[in-house]
């Protein structure tokens, strides 16, 4: 492996044509773009069941989520729900269709929620869950739900479980509705 010194200093400030401050290298003008964070999961079902996650890790280690997280590097969303539902339920899924987008502005984040289905009802703790489970509608733990987007996103399920199609909902957390 090749030892590459970087001597690199970077600086806040507001580029030349542009309205925010950003990172800048004060030695080459390299501009670091800050950009949000994206996360995707999934409403999986088995006939009437919601798979969720109790979590194992912070935030909100010990309450009940999606499958879902950081989409990674080279992955498209679809294949990173589909990995989350594995490396958080050892669920294996088929992807439905995009139920929603949710802005989380606060942190800087957009998440992209997929409708879809377990393959098996074959599922159990990955490493960043302490248990799973299926839950019919009324069983849901709705007091120890992770998230408020847990929360729009189970709601939006509701509201499109029997549409084949619909156009994907939203919703964001820095005010009135949807995107």
């Amino acid at each position: 492996m090749n030892d590459v010194k970087l001597d690199i200093l970077f600086h806040r400030r507001t580029p030349e044509q542009d309205d925010r401050e950003r990172l800048i290298c004060e030695r080459c003008g390299f501009v670091d773009y800050e950009n949000p964070k994206i996360v995707v999961g999934s409403v999986a079902t088995w006939k009437d069941k919601i798979l969720l996650c109790r979590r194992a890790i912070d935030p909100r280690d010990g309450y009940w989520t999606l499958p879902a997280g950081y989409l990674e590097l080279n992955e498209s969303p679809e294949t990173g729900a589909l990995r989350e539902a594995w490396e958080e339920a050892r669920a294996r899924l088929e992807i439905d269709q995009l139920l929603a987008t949710y802005a989380i502005t606060r942190i800087s984040q957009v998440q992209l929620i997929y409708r879809a289905r377990l393959i098996t009802p074959e599922i159990s703790a990955g490493p960043e869950s302490r248990e799973v489970g299926l839950f019919t509608w009324d069983e849901i733990p709705w007091d120890e739900l992770a998230f408020p987007s847990v929360r729009w996103a189970l709601d939006h399920f509701c509201q499109t479980r029997d549409q084949p199609t619909f156009a994907p909902l939203g919703q964001s957390d820095a005010g009135a509705g949807g995107l």
